[in-house]
């Protein structure tokens, strides 16, 4: 699913003319306010607006290498702390499975010999599951499971990666921001084909996931690109955006609610129409899509196992998933453990989340909590008819 996104005014769209290899610009007309107080927006301008008369002592007035001056007060941009890491921890040890398969077993000398297998494991894409003591024996390596059981050392012991980019906001966003989920080069331009010149890099592997705040975006043949500070500019593809809303959509009867972008792979979560917590997710990859819609979660559960369709290539077994939410048939939101990297298509049909933002996500959410669900791309089926139950 390629990203496309649609701001308002506050990130101003700007078109580049290939041919020319130059782009022009118009100052925004109208600035937003907040709680009746008009502030200044991110945004180009050639001057400082007269409507900002009196800007805040952070008020930055600079030019980008195209002598067009930027006006950004900081006094009115994303506040936001880190969430309590204790979220993170997973009280479980994985195991992963190889894709052949396994089987338990009811006594270590069953498994030893592999017979008498109580329990049988089909080979799949994804097979994970959890166990509570390690055994070394001269006939190899074997796994006492949480029932009781024996399993073969066939595969591996998993180090849970555990990346935590979620966010709890404490002002009013203005304008549209972003985490950057994929390591990525920062451009003096914006482009890689035609201003080839990387400042940086930022994103997993050079720090953590960095959240960025979008100053404009251009369509370039029909990528987007966004403006993160003067002359810095990365490719829409890396970023994760949310656009905070001003209102709940139509439905959600009491101002709170999980808002899944499927165009940008972010979660927003809005109490009382006011936006409080945003990260990246994940969605079905194509043709097993997240379905849009408006849901409400309907069972929470801190611990499932879940599985595939057996017999067939795409089958998966997943134990100890953490901290999930059905909202859709078998669709749900929950932690994901076994994903390295969230921020593109990917799923069953769930949506996927790091296990610290699912965990925070479960304390915040109740039965009954509304789940909006859409693609602006317009790309993402939305006939019933097309989906089945879902999965992880």
């Amino acid at each position: 699913m390629n990203k496309s996104t649609s701001f308002p005014l506050i990130a101003l769209i700007l078109v580049l003319s290939l041919s020319s290899q130059a782009f022009t610009s118009s100052p925004i007309s109208t600035q937003p306010t907040l709680n009746n107080v008009l502030v200044c927006a991110p945004g180009f301008f050639t001057e400082l607006p007269a409507e900002c008369t009196n800007p805040s002592p952070y008020t930055d007035v600079t030019s980008d290498a195209y002598g067009i001056s930027l006006v950004y007060d900081q006094a009115h941009g994303l506040a936001y702390t880190a969430p309590d890491p204790q979220l993170n921890v997973i009280n479980a040890r994985y195991y992963l499975v190889n894709d052949t398969g396994t089987a338990f077993y009811p006594s270590i000398d069953a498994a030893r010999e592999k017979k008498g297998a109580v329990q049988v494991i089909n080979p799949g894409e994804l097979i994970y599951v959890i166990y509570t003591e390690r055994i070394d024996t001269e006939k190899g390596t074997f796994f006492l499971l949480p029932n009781g059981l024996y399993m073969p050392g066939d595969g591996s012991t998993v180090t849970v990666q555990t990346p935590f980019p979620g966010i709890e906001i404490k002002n009013i966003p203005i304008a549209p921001f972003g985490f950057v989920f994929t390591q990525t080069q920062v451009y003096a331009a914006p482009s890689e084909i035609y201003y080839n010149r990387p400042v940086r890099e930022i994103g997993p592997g050079v720090s953590d996931y960095p959240v960025v705040d979008i100053w404009a975006t251009m369509i370039i043949k029909g990528e987007a690109w966004h403006m993160i500070g003067i002359n810095e500019w990365v490719n829409g593809r890396s970023v994760a955006v949310v656009t905070p809303k001003t209102s709940a959509p139509e439905g959600v009867t009491d101002g709170s609610w999980i808002d899944v972008d499927l165009a940008e792979q972010s979660l927003a979560v809005y109490e009382n129409n006011k936006l409080i917590y945003a990260t990246v997710m994940a969605s079905g990859a194509e043709p097993l899509f997240t379905k849009p819609g408006l849901f409400q979660v309907f069972d929470k559960k801190e611990s499932e196992t879940m599985n595939g369709e057996r017999n067939t290539p795409n089958f998966y077994h997943l134990e100890n998933v953490p901290w999930t939410m059905y909202f859709d048939k078998a669709r749900a939101l929950h932690g994901a453990y076994w994903r390295a990297r969230l921020g593109f298509p990917q799923s069953h049909g769930c949506v996927n989340l790091y296990p610290g933002d699912a965990h925070w996500l479960f304390n915040w959410a109740k039965v009954g909590t509304w789940v909006n669900v859409y693609d602006t791309t317009g790309k993402t089926p939305t006939d019933p008819e097309f989906y089945g139950d879902g999965g992880a």
